[in-house]
């Protein structure tokens, strides 16, 4: 026995043969579905009828399909009838060997036409095993009648099932979905005869309740007047829960083949479909693009204004408010926009791209909203958030030093206040009028120390004084109570100068009577007061505050601080030499039994204040080196974040350098296909966006340093602001790249362009592309068409040159090859007249000269087809041949058509066609 094809895969002992073809991948023969009663008698009743309709062309036919076929003879002139050649000739013997051998003939012929036979040998086809031959038969019918049926890139069965849903959908009551329950209730017959031939069947009295009425009204009628021989039986099909899927396809398939004439009409359509669906998708792209750039300028219009706003805050934590508030612009609302601004130029591209390849006009964006007045408006955008955080860092300064210089107006105020107290009322009294010589003299003593005292806080209100008029010159918003508080002080100070002098005169007119003085109070009090007012300062300096920026100035302060320490051990002496005077005091007095009424009478410094704000001085020195040394830590943290951010800075900053470099050398080279070279730059896109955590570690870097008000770094040129640039232009210009190459495939895959021609163009470009731009000027472009072989004069191609042909040509004609048409070429390649090429347009040129594209003629033909050579189309016919949306589609954009021969109804479907490729805008 010869098993023809046999595979490890066999069915068991007497199962059935599969057709293994590898665009069907038809394997659903099943055994035990086979065995069903119902469904053999289905097979054998379609498969003989199908079988006859063939074998009657050769005048004969078969009764009993696995009887007639087992001596091969039929079988053999089946073959030769469906596939119109010559199979080799029988042998007419009687016996089995002949039955054999005639029988290996016909399966040799399925398998010369790529038809993989599972388990089918001649012998069993000899001995007539229904099984068998019906599967036999199934497998010719597949190659045959099934396979070469095609609907839209579909074939075989799917495709068969897809030409019958299109045929059907429009008819109530249809659905077809499978090739068994979608046909039972005889409505898919009559709907796929009634839309070929809508005058042998009225559609509308069919009742789906009533299939076998609906069954036999299409058998009977494709049998007439189809030349479809009846395969099936109505009673068979309603009677069966699932009706045989094979018996169903291969009827189906003989109603496929009889309409076959009307694929003209359905191809003319689908050429119509394809233009249609193309400028439908153009028009919703454009659409999509006015309203992104509409959304996208409107934000931008709504955000300068609040960016330009230069409103000043009173207080610090008004303005850190603002800051945090511009942060989180930065962080949450911009980025977003960055990228709706890169899609916004990809989309037009793209759609620039597609109108191209499909023969359109170019788009023109609605006035405002090209991609250039967008840069515009984002350029404006940047330049005012620029100018916004400067301004804000600046008023951030600005209320700091306000702060500081208030405290210390306040500090110096509260302490020149306190000793004004009580001053004026001890200027003005008369107790000079009843005192003792003594005590006259002690009184002048006195006043003398006052005096003293009052020129060591002359120093004081001229600080007071200097402050207040800077608060003033920096805008400070309580300027108005700091100006009549310093005017009070001024104002007492002058009084207190008039006073002084005045009570002066007075003891000095009294002093001649009077000539005892205690030289021991008065060397106190001279040596007190300025002591006093010594601690005092040292006091008021301890509590001082204190602001700086950097290392050097901390360490500037602790450096005066330890220079102040070193002078305590000598003020200590002169503390302890004036508490000696005043003990000198005491022992004179208790030594001689004197009384001394009331304390010193030339001051009232007493030993005790002194020794008290000696105490107060000791314990202010160690909690200024506290306050020092936590400042020394805060700088050095500070130190720590500017090195912490150059660092990284200086990382990231030549590392988005390098990146442009590479994309712009990617940009020109050549390596791969393009489907490599796109692979390789998604990949490389990808390496870019992962490096995104290293952009985030800096933001959040650039964050604390913001936070703790550091305004320098001396450690790095880089700027966050640089590099955020630098990191979006690198993620732009990585976007755009990949969108070339995807417009390039587009270009490639529309117009049939080989990887060879487009090799050879970019090796073109690149060689005359000296300076790497991308793009070529007008010689350069010149000379790159002539080394492709292109007659610039005749407007053709003439074959590559090499480039010494090239130079000795342009030498023999003067470099000015066809100046006329060169500049029609140049008109079509640069429409703006910026004087250069881009390797798009270069491509979208070559290509143009190189394949053919739809056309207008082509639309009116495809339009003529389905008017039935009519000059005019109406709205029913477009409904009937085209999908819906695209049928209303035209009606709505077709004008009435005013020819001679015009009937009511009628649509001018020639200038649909033309305005779809000409300028104007449906």
């Amino acid at each position: 026995m010869v098993d023809y094809h046999a595979s490890n895969n066999q069915a068991s002992s007497g199962g059935p043969a599969v057709y293994m073809d590898p665009r069907e991948q038809e394997n659903d023969w099943d055994r035990d579905l086979l065995l069903d009663p119902a469904w053999e008698k289905q097979q054998r009743k379609t498969f003989t009828a199908w079988c006859n309709s063939h074998l009657r062309k050769a005048g004969t036919q078969i009764e009993n399909i696995e009887e007639d076929f087992r001596d091969g003879l039929k079988l053999m002139l089946l073959l030769e009838v469906i596939s119109g050649e010559r199979l080799p000739k029988p042998e007419r013997g009687k016996m089995r060997v002949h039955k054999i051998n005639n029988v290996n003939k016909a399966l040799d012929y399925i398998a010369s036409k790529g038809v993989k036979l599972v388990s089918i040998g001649a012998e069993e086809i000899v001995d007539g095993n229904a099984k068998m031959t019906l599967g036999m038969i199934w497998t010719i019918i597949l190659r045959f009648a099934i396979q070469d049926i095609s609907v839209e890139e579909t074939s075989a069965k799917e495709g068969l099932l897809l030409w019958c849903q299109r045929k059907t959908a429009p008819y109530k009551n249809v659905n077809v979905q499978n090739f068994h329950i979608s046909w039972k209730d005889g409505l898919a017959f009559n709907a796929l005869i009634h839309r070929h031939r809508p005058e042998l069947i009225d559609y509308d009295k069919l009742r789906k309740d009533d299939p076998l009425t609906n069954l036999n009204n299409a058998f009977e009628v494709a049998e007439k007047y189809l030349d479809i021989p009846k395969m099936m039986d109505a009673e068979d099909i309603v009677n069966t829960a699932r009706p045989d899927e094979k018996a169903i396809m291969t009827y189906v398939s003989s109603f496929y083949h009889a309409f076959s004439g009307a694929q003209k009409a359905e191809t003319a359509a689908n050429r119509i479909c394809k233009v249609l669906a193309v400028n439908q998708e153009n028009e919703h792209l454009m659409e999509d693009y006015e309203k992104l750039a509409s959304d996208l300028l409107e934000w931008i219009r709504r955000t300068i204004p609040w960016l330009e706003n230069r409103a000043p805050e009173k207080t610090m934590a008004e303005m850190q408010q603002k800051l945090e508030d511009f942060r989180g612009y930065r962080r949450v609302h911009k980025p977003p926009k960055v990228q709706e601004k890169c899609q916004l130029e990809i989309n037009f591209n793209t759609l620039q791209t597609k109108l191209r390849l499909s023969n359109r006009p170019a788009f023109m964006p609605s006035e405002g909203r090209m991609v250039s007045d967008i840069n515009g408006s984002w350029h404006n955008l940047e330049g005012a958030e620029k100018g916004y955080e400067e301004w804000m860092l600046n008023e951030i300064r600005r209320l700091e030093r306000l702060d500081h210089l208030a405290e210390k107006f306040r500090q110096k105020a509260t302490i020149h206040e306190s000793w004004t107290d009580g001053k004026e009322a001890m200027l003005t009294q008369k107790d000079y009028e009843t005192a003792s010589l003594s005590e006259v003299k002690a009184l002048l003593r006195k006043h003398e120390a006052f005096e003293s005292d009052l020129a060591a806080h002359q120093d004081r209100v001229e600080q007071i004084a200097a402050i207040a008029q800077e608060l003033n010159e920096l805008d400070y918003y309580d300027s108005p109570s700091v100006n009549a508080r310093c005017q009070k002080i001024c104002e007492q100070w002058d009084a207190l100068g008039s006073l002084t002098q005045s009570r002066r005169e007075s003891l000095e007119r009294t002093e001649k009577q009077l000539e005892s003085i205690d030289e021991l109070y008065l060397e106190y009090a001279k040596r007190a007061a300025p002591f006093n007012n010594w601690m005092e300062g040292a006091m008021e300096d301890l509590q001082d505050m204190f602001i700086v920026h950097n290392i050097e100035e901390i360490q500037g302060l602790i450096t005066a601080h330890e220079q102040f320490k070193s002078t305590l051990p000598e003020a200590n002496k002169e503390r302890e030499a004036i508490q000696a005077i005043q003990a000198e005091v005491q022992k004179i007095a208790q030594y001689n039994g004197i009384k001394l009424s009331g304390g010193n009478p030339y001051t009232t410094i007493t030993p005790k204040s002194i020794d008290d704000k000696w105490h107060k001085v000791e314990q202010l020195v160690p909690q200024r080196d506290r306050a020092l040394q936590e400042e020394l830590a805060k700088q050095q943290s500070n130190d720590h974040l500017r090195r912490k951010f150059a660092t990284q800075a200086n990382i990231v900053g030549p590392w988005i350098q390098t990146k442009m470099e590479e994309i712009g050398r990617i940009s020109i080279e050549m390596n791969g296909t393009l489907e490599d070279q796109l692979v390789n730059l998604r990949e490389y896109e990808q390496s870019i966006i992962e490096y995104k955590p290293h952009i985030d570690q800096l933001e959040g870097d650039h964050q604390l340093i913001q936070e703790a008000l550091i305004f320098d770094n001396k450690y790095t040129a880089y700027t966050m602001e640089h590099l955020r640039v630098g990191w979006e232009q690198l993620l732009t210009t990585i976007a755009r790249t990949i969108n070339e190459i995807e417009n390039q495939i587009l270009t490639r895959d529309a117009k049939g362009i080989s990887q060879e021609q487009l090799h050879e163009y970019r090796t073109s470009f690149n060689h005359f592309d000296k300076d790497h731009s991308g793009a070529l000027m007008a010689e350069e472009f010149k000379a790159c068409l002539i080394s492709l072989g292109y007659d610039v004069e005749n407007n053709k191609r003439t074959g590559q040159m090499d480039m010494d042909n090239y130079r000795a040509l342009l030498v023999a004609t003067g470099n000015s090859l066809g100046d006329a048409e060169f500049a029609r070429i140049m008109g079509i390649v640069d429409p703006n007249n910026s004087g250069a090429v881009t390797f798009q347009a270069f491509i979208d040129f070559m290509s143009r000269e190189t394949t053919d594209t739809d056309t207008a003629d082509q639309v009116i033909a495809s339009f003529k087809i389905l008017a039935a050579d009519k000059n005019f189309i109406t709205a029913d016919e477009l409904r009937r041949e085209l999908p819906p949306d695209q049928a209303e589609y035209c009606i709505a954009r077709m004008a009435p058509y005013s020819g001679p021969d015009a009937k009511p109804g009628a649509l001018d479907y020639m200038s649909f066609s033309t305005a779809l490729y000409g300028e104007s805008d449906l």
